[in-house]
C-alpha cells in the first residue's frame, strides 16, 4: 500500500511539474485573433451588464443606507412601515422631546426634529407623465441632524414663509425645480429659495420646507416622524424601552441606520437577482461562443497535441493547458467588460422606493467588489465552455490525433 501511494504521489508530481508553458497558449491566441476578439467581446458585453446592474443596486443601497446616522433615533408609530403611514400627536412629540437623553449642538439647543411627509406630483421634464416626490417638513434644528447637508445655492427657508428648498437630484430634471422658481402644491405657491446637497443621499430626491407651515395645509396637527440624536449612542436600547414600554406613546423606536438600511434590502436584492438573471441568460450564448472557439482551435492542433503526447506531457496537463486558455479568453473579456461598464459610475439614474413609491435619485456605485465579481463569473464561463472540449482533447491517443490531422 505504501508502494502505491509513493507511485501515485510520484505521477501526480510529475503531472504538475509537466506542464505546458503559457506562452504556447498565448501564440495559439494570437494565430486567431477573430475568433478570440469574437469570444472576448461576447464574454465582455455579458460582464458589462453584469456590473452594470450590480452598480445599479449597490448605488441604490447606498443612497438610501447611508441617509440615516447610527447616532440618531427616529421615532414612528407602532405598526407603521413608512414614514408617510405613521403620526404622532403634537402632546406625545412634547414628551419625546423632554427626553434627557437628547443631545444639544454648540449653541446649546436640543437636536431634534419633529418631521411632516407628504408625498406630491410633479412633472418631470421630457416626460408626460407625473412622478411621486416626497415633501418633507423639519423643525429649525433639523440641520444639526444632518452633518452631510449643505446648502450649495440660495438660502434656507425662513421660519413662517412659503418657502422651500429642494435637494440637488431633483434640479433640471422636474418642472420648477431650480432656484427662484415656484412649485404648486396644497393650494399655495412655494418659492424655491435654495438648493441643498445630502451626500449623495435619498435626501437629495427631497423637498423640504418648515413644518410648521406644512402641517396646517396636508395633516392637520398630526407629525409623521422625530428624530433626534443622542447624547450617547449605547444609550440606544434604553431609550427604545423607556418609549416604547410608555403607553402614552404607542409608537415604535429604531436607530435610524438601521431604519434606512432595511428600508433598501428588497429592492437591492431584486435589483441584484435580475442582474446575475440576466446575465446568466446572456452568459449562454458567450459559453457556446468559447465552446466553438476552442472547438476550433484544437481541430487544428491534432498533431501539436500528439508532439505533446509523445513528449511526455500527460493527458492532465493538455486538459489544463486547454482550459487554461479558454479562461484566459474569459478573464480578458472579463477585463474589458470591466472597464466598458466603469463610465456608469458617473451616470445618475432614479427609480421608485416601493415602501413610500417616491422616486429616488442616486448614482450607479462601481466597487472593486462588483469588478471581482465580473470577473468570477468570467471564469466560470470560462470553465464551463472550455471543460468539454479540453477534455476531449486530452483523451485521444497519439494514434487517434496523428489520424484526426
Amino acid at each position: 500500500m505504501a508502494v502505491f501511494t509513493f507511485i501515485n504521489s510520484k505521477r501526480f508530481t510529475k503531472s504538475i511539474i509537466m506542464h505546458i508553458p503559457i506562452i504556447y497558449n498565448v501564440r495559439s491566441l494570437i494565430q486567431r485573433p477573430v475568433s478570440t476578439l469574437a469570444t472576448v467581446m461576447g464574454i465582455a458585453i455579458v460582464v458589462a451588464v453584469l456590473c452594470g446592474m450590480l452598480a445599479l443596486a449597490t448605488g441604490f443601497q447606498k443612497a438610501i443606507s447611508s441617509t440615516g446616522s447610527p447616532d440618531n433615533v427616529i421615532v414612528m408609530r407602532d405598526g407603521a412601515d413608512a414614514e408617510i403611514s405613521s403620526g404622532i400627536p403634537r402632546d406625545n412629540v412634547n414628551i419625546i422631546a423632554s427626553l434627557p437623553e437628547i443631545a444639544n449642538n454648540k449653541d446649546g439647543r436640543p437636536m431634534f426634529s419633529a418631521d411632516i411627509v407628504v408625498i406630491i406630483n410633479i412633472h418631470k421634464i421630457g416626460e408626460s407623465k407625473y412622478y411621486n416626490v416626497t415633501v418633507r417638513g423639519v423643525s429649525k434644528n433639523a440641520f444639526d441632524l444632518r452633518e452631510n447637508m449643505r446648502i450649495i445655492a440660495g438660502r434656507s427657508f425662513n421660519p413662517g414663509a412659503y418657502e422651500v428648498i429642494i435637494g440637488s437630484k431633483l434640479v433640471g430634471k422636474y418642472e420648477n425645480c431650480y432656484l427662484d422658481g415656484t412649485l404648486e402644491y396644497g393650494q399655495r405657491k412655494w418659492t424655491v429659495v435654495g438648493i441643498f446637497s445630502a451626500g449623495e443621499t435619498a435626501f437629495d430626491s427631497e423637498i423640504w420646507g418648515e413644518n410648521e407651515i406644512l402641517m396646517p395645509v396636508f395633516w392637520g396637527p398630526v407629525f409623521q416622524s422625530v428624530t433626534f440624536r443622542m447624547n450617547d449612542s449605547t444609550l440606544f436600547y434604553k431609550i427604545k424601552d423607556k418609549l416604547e414600554n410608555d403607553p402614552r406613546l404607542q409608537v415604535a423606536v429604531y436607530r435610524e441606520s438601521d431604519f434606512y438600511s432595511k428600508r433598501s434590502q428588497a429592492l437591492t436584492m431584486v435589483l441584484k437577482f435580475l442582474g446575475y438573471f440576466v446575465s446568466s441568460i446572456m452568459a449562454i450564448g458567450a459559453i457556446f461562443g468559447a465552446i466553438n472557439t476552442m472547438n476550433s482551435a484544437i481541430a487544428s492542433r491534432h498533431r501539436e497535441i500528439a508532439v505533446l503526447l509523445t513528449l511526455g506531457f500527460p493527458p492532465s496537463a493538455i486538459l489544463f493547458s486547454f482550459l487554461f486558455e479558454c479562461i484566459l479568453i474569459c478573464v480578458t473579456g472579463g477585463i474589458v467588460g470591466c472597464l466598458l461598464a466603469l463610465p456608469l459610475n458617473f451616470v445618475t439614474t432614479s427609480t421608485t422606493n416601493w415602501q413610500t413609491f417616491t422616486e429616488v435619485a442616486f448614482t450607479f456605485h462601481l466597487t472593486p467588489g462588483i469588478f471581482c465579481a465580473g470577473i468570477i463569473f468570467a471564469v466560470i464561463m470560462g470553465i464551463l465552455g472550455g471543460f468539454v472540449p479540453s477534455w476531449r482533447s486530452s483523451r485521444q491517443s497519439i494514434a487517434q490525433a496523428l489520424r484526426q490531422e
